[in-house]
């Protein structure tokens, strides 16, 4: 091993001890761990099969879904999953048959595809943050391990989320080095669906922001609390729609400008 001759001197990590002290429970958990469970639904049993007209039998995608199911679970090739089923099925004591595994590799191609949750018609609400993603690599088992520094490694994934159904709409992954209010626009080119309303903290604060949601539609609402320091553009004809937001601020306060307050707050 590498720096052999230093490893007395080296900084080690002691191994955690687990002393086992409910041991009825600890083994009966172990024995739960190689339990086999197989429930199959009535529903999926009346309609497992039929007959055609020379007595073969006839199976439903209902069938063919559990064979493939059973077979990604328990990683399985076709002819060994058709072994399992036939077993499960001779010890439920039913007479049906298992599909073979030719009849499954071919019905497999031809099942009805599950279609993702398409984002409800209409126009959207979208909210617009972002979050930091940490990057771990050698540089941080070497900080654990010997207690080196390292420089920390940083993503930020930004997102575009409908606030309707909660579907996010859009992302983009930049470095930690770029800022939010420059991924407003390359999120709003990933959405093909008329937009309503885009809702975003402070951060995305600043007359860009507004000139780029405005680049998509000058109708769509905007709904940003401005900073501590904001400061009115100065155009008067016509005032821009952040101006509009400051006044009210200063008028009222944000979250009761806009019919919303924090949790917590109470008149």
């Amino acid at each position: 091993m590498p720096h052999k001759h230093n490893a007395d001197c080296r900084h080690h990590i002691p191994k955690m001890v687990f002393k086992v002290q409910n041991w009825p429970a600890y083994e009966a958990g172990l024995r739960r761990r190689g339990s086999l469970t197989l429930w199959i639904e009535d529903a999926a049993l009346e309609g497992w099969q039929t007959t055609g007209p020379n007595g073969q039998a006839r199976y439903t995608d209902a069938a063919i879904q559990t064979s493939l199911m059973l077979r990604a679970a328990f990683k399985l090739a076709l002819r060994q999953t058709e072994g399992l089923k036939t077993s499960v099925l001779t010890l439920m004591n039913l007479t049906f048959s298992a599909p073979d595994h030719s009849t499954v590799s071919r019905r497999a191609v031809t099942l009805p595809v599950i279609q993702s949750t398409s984002v409800p018609a209409g126009p959207l609400h979208v909210l617009i943050d972002s979050t930091g993603l940490q990057v771990y690599g050698a540089g941080q088992w070497l900080e654990a391990k010997h207690g080196a520094k390292s420089r920390r490694t940083w993503r930020k994934l930004h997102l575009a989320v409908d606030a309707a159904s909660g579907m996010i709409v859009a992302q983009t992954l930049t470095d930690q080095d770029a800022d939010d209010p420059s991924q407003v626009g390359p999120l709003l080119d990933q959405i093909n669906d008329p937009i309503d309303q885009v809702t975003a903290d402070g951060a995305y604060d600043g007359a860009p922001t507004y000139q780029t949601i405005a680049a998509h539609g000058e109708d769509i609402a905007v709904v940003i609390p401005p900073r501590s320091t904001a400061v009115p553009s100065g155009e008067l004809d016509p005032p821009t729609q952040r101006d509009g937001h400051l006044a009210r601020t200063n008028e009222l306060g944000f979250w009761y400008a806009y019919g919303v307050r924090p949790c917590g707050w109470t008149d």
